[in-house]
């Protein structure tokens, strides 16, 4: 086993396809399937599943690639390191659609000016998708939402979102979860923390969400919530972005779900020169607008 067979078998299972692996590594596609077999019968089992069309990662693939993107990362991390070079390569960041639309825009086009070298790739997502990302090595670090209680998880807490309820501008005004129990609720998808932090809200004062119905924007909430839909929550930075913020009635949630802390967390012990200089300007930014925050998560 080389490095060159876990960066081929990485492309075929990102891309799911032998061909479009090949082109993005601009390689003969039997070239691929050679060497992948080879992988194969060198370890004793099957990595993929063969369909007709595409390739599926078998359970033991999963593993495998876990390991894979781990090891590549690492090996591009001691080139950095020893090369002592400035930042450079692909570094591939998560982060939610809210801290990605009013919190970060300044911080990611002054990263680049600074560093060139390094090719910024933004994801957006639940805060469980991106954690999955960073566990699974598929992003370099993510904006989540806090506290961070993964052992193999370290971060640091940066920003403060103050969380709100929406209604419709007819919508008599809300005190309490119950106010609007069994109303329809828009939100994002199960592993998104704020909707299981909206839910929590509900439980707290013994009230039940209506139909909960998954969106896929803030703005497509705010749209419906507008027109006398439902309900949803919002932190409040985003709410004030929006166009069309001032057609609902805001109300922050109950003292004990108001706040959200945001934070930057990475794997523990995987630090390469492009996101220690992330790290840095990110710091910076932030202790320059606001209180000092702890710097890291306990060990």
């Amino acid at each position: 086993m080389d490095l060159t067979q876990l960066e081929l078998f990485k492309a075929i299972a990102e891309e799911g396809s032998i061909t479009a692996a090949a082109q993005r590594l601009h390689r003969v596609p039997s070239n691929l399937t050679t060497r992948i077999k080879q992988l194969e019968q060198e370890l004793g089992v099957d990595l993929f599943i063969r369909e007709k069309l595409r390739l599926r990662l078998s359970p033991t693939g999963w593993t495998f690639l876990d390991y894979a993107r781990r090891i590549l990362e690492l090996v591009d991390e001691a080139r950095q390191a020893t090369s002592g070079s400035e930042p450079q390569g692909v570094f591939s960041l998560g982060s939610m659609e809210s801290t990605a639309a009013v919190r970060i825009p300044s911080l990611l086009a002054e990263f680049h000016q600074r560093y060139p070298k390094v090719e910024l790739d933004l994801s957006t997502g639940p805060s469980g998708d991106m954690i999955d990302g960073v566990l699974s090595g598929r992003l370099s670090a993510a904006f989540v939402d806090g506290p961070l209680r993964h052992p193999e998880l370290e971060g640091i807490e940066l920003f403060e979102e103050e969380m709100l309820l929406i209604t419709a501008a007819s919508h008599e005004p809300v005190t309490r979860a119950r106010d609007v129990s069994s109303k329809t609720v828009y939100a994002f998808r199960q592993n998104c923390s704020y909707r299981r932090h909206f839910e929590a809200w509900f439980k707290a004062d013994l009230a039940t969400p209506g139909k909960i119905f998954e969106m896929e924007s803030y703005h497509g909430m705010l749209a419906c919530v507008t027109a006398g839909a439902g309900v949803a929550m919002i932190p409040r930075s985003m709410l004030e972005s929006m166009p069309g913020s001032r057609n609902v009635n805001a109300y922050p949630l109950s003292e004990a779900f108001r706040y959200l802390n945001i934070w930057l967390t990475w794997r523990r012990g995987v630090r390469s020169p492009a996101l220690n200089a992330f790290i840095d300007l990110v710091q910076t930014a932030v202790h320059e607008t606001s209180p000092p925050v702890p710097p890291s998560i306990p060990a």
